[in-house]
């Protein structure tokens, strides 16, 4: 019985194209716009998104985008390819993997075009975010499901006749996979460190959600805790050697806290010199790991009287091989069936 190829697309939230302007102002307007990521009414929203923020903030953002741009492109971007790629080899010809961008050009509806066009009829979405939240997983929800359906909305023309078979990874926030490869990348830091180098106090930082959000059932922030949980536990850090908190707030709005910023300037008033930052939620380096936390989070600790030196940030698992090992379990894990379901070929029809 041969295999059918099954389709894989590693969801992200996206990045520009180009560290200007004129590449961030879209990429805003499109995440801005997804009434997930921001639930006030468009007729309320859409005058204050495109009467003043997208006026201002693209040049804004693009100048931290310069930042922390490579040769390559972006941080996310570049990561995110070599996932891909990575992926690909270790799952081998009966996959096939792509990227599929929420925001940016290469779309999650490009790549169902592109596995329907290699004649795929069955797809796995794995969405890049370990914990659940409305604000990510599910706009990879919404967007896969219209773009299989090939819809633009709910009360959209119906564009598809065959609509492909679709499995979603269910949020792995507490897979031992996931923890064993989050302490192997740290052990990892720590050896290169050595003794001297340790630091004295580690902050997990996640991205933050409004806690409306989470008071009326978004999970995440119980999600998070629990991965915090397990991988101090996993490493072995004593209670009052490490803590979790809440970053990237946006708005007037009341978000869950601890707030990372406030928790960084605080350090060194409690005695601690020698703190490392990681962000386990965000598996792919990007703006909010490399500026908001490698730059921003750096001036904060030394601005409060730290020395800038020893503010450690630990980078995202990337394209670490035990994450991408588990990744290839958990793609396979989640197609169990698929692999031996037998599709006619024209000439058995």
């Amino acid at each position: 019985m041969k295999h059918a190829r099954i389709g894989v697309i590693l969801a992200q939230i996206g990045t520009p194209s180009a560290p200007e302007a004129r590449a961030v102002r879209p990429y805003l307007r499109r995440f801005l716009s997804d009434r997930r990521i921001v639930d006030t009414h468009p007729l309320l929203w859409q005058p204050v998104l495109r009467g003043i923020i997208l006026r201002t903030r693209p040049k804004k953002s693009a100048s931290l985008y310069r930042q922390i741009w490579t040769e390559e492109g972006s941080p996310l971007w570049v990561y995110s390819l070599r996932q891909q790629t990575a992926l690909q080899a270790k799952l081998g010809s009966d996959y096939q993997v792509e990227l599929g961008l929420a925001y940016s050009d290469h779309s999650i509806e490009k790549a169902i075009a592109s596995l329907e066009k290699s004649g795929i009829r069955r797809i796995l979405i794995v969405p890049m975010f370990p914990q659940y939240s409305s604000t990510t997983t599910a706009s990879v929800y919404d967007q896969t499901c219209f773009a299989a359906l090939g819809r633009k909305s709910f009360g959209g023309k119906a564009a598809k006749r065959f609509i492909p078979a679709l499995r979603f990874v269910e949020p792995y926030y507490d897979d031992p996979g996931y923890i064993d490869a989050m302490k192997a990348h740290l052990q990892r830091i720590l050896h290169r460190q050595g003794q001297e180098g340790r630091p004295d106090y580690t902050v997990l930082t996640f991205h933050g959600i409004p806690k409306r959000y989470a008071d009326t059932g978004d999970p995440y922030p119980q999600q998070c805790m629990e991965t915090g949980r397990l991988l101090a536990e996993a490493m072995g850090w004593e209670d009052g050697k490490w803590q979790i908190s809440f970053q990237s707030r946006f708005g007037p709005e009341e978000w869950v806290g601890p707030s990372t910023e406030e928790t960084l300037k605080g350090l060194h008033d409690r005695g601690i010199s020698s703190p490392m930052v990681f962000s386990p939620g965000l598996v792919t380096d990007c703006l909010e790991t490399l500026h908001e936390l490698n730059i921003e989070g750096r001036e904060h600790f030394r601005a409060s009287g730290g020395q800038a030196e020893r503010f450690q940030y630990a980078s995202c698992l990337n394209d670490q091989l035990e994450w991408l090992s588990f990744l290839a379990e958990l793609v396979e894990r989640n197609t169990g069936g698929w692999q031996t379901v037998h599709d006619l070929t024209p000439d058995e029809l």
